[in-house]
């Protein structure tokens, strides 16, 4: 993915990149991603490994795999490349990558994110998305669960 990008950087597109876990995609993640690819030309979506959300979720999530999980997102009109990762948050992979811009949404602050550091050093930006009090996976989950506990 790396020499993908560095290609694509030298035709000069703007790589975004953003992370999570994308259980169960719904319109709360997409209106995220539209607005994450609005900000360059190539969206690259980093997804937490199985591993990776079970630390973050606990032992009943993910729902899907993160095969499942990577190409859904790659059905969206959205998402350009997907690229799953182990660790509980994307450090290691923004080193590597090293997009132009990295997006997270309202809910987080720049200077309290681990990443904010690495990916001003490799000289990208750190954007944040305007929360939108949308619709989360949990939600979907308990609705389903109560619909159909009896």
């Amino acid at each position: 993915m790396r020499k993908k990008i560095v290609k694509l950087q030298k035709a000069g597109k703007k790589i975004v990149f953003t992370n999570g876990v994308f259980d169960i995609l719904h319109i709360g993640h997409l209106t995220y991603l539209e607005e994450a690819g609005n900000l360059g030309d190539i969206l690259v979506v980093g997804v937490n490994s199985d591993t990776s959300v079970k630390v973050n979720k606990g032992d009943k999530r993910p729902i899907n795999s993160e095969k499942n999980r990577a190409y859904v997102l790659l059905g969206t009109k959205f998402v350009d490349y997907a690229v799953i990762f182990d660790e509980k948050t994307p450090e290691k992979l923004l080193d590597v990558l090293r997009p132009d811009v990295h997006v997270k949404g309202g809910d987080y602050k720049k200077e309290d994110l681990p990443e904010t550091k690495i990916v001003e050093e490799n000289g990208g930006e750190v954007k944040i998305l305007s929360f939108v009090d949308n619709i989360s996976t949990t939600q979907i989950i308990n609705k389903i669960i109560e619909a159909y506990k009896n």
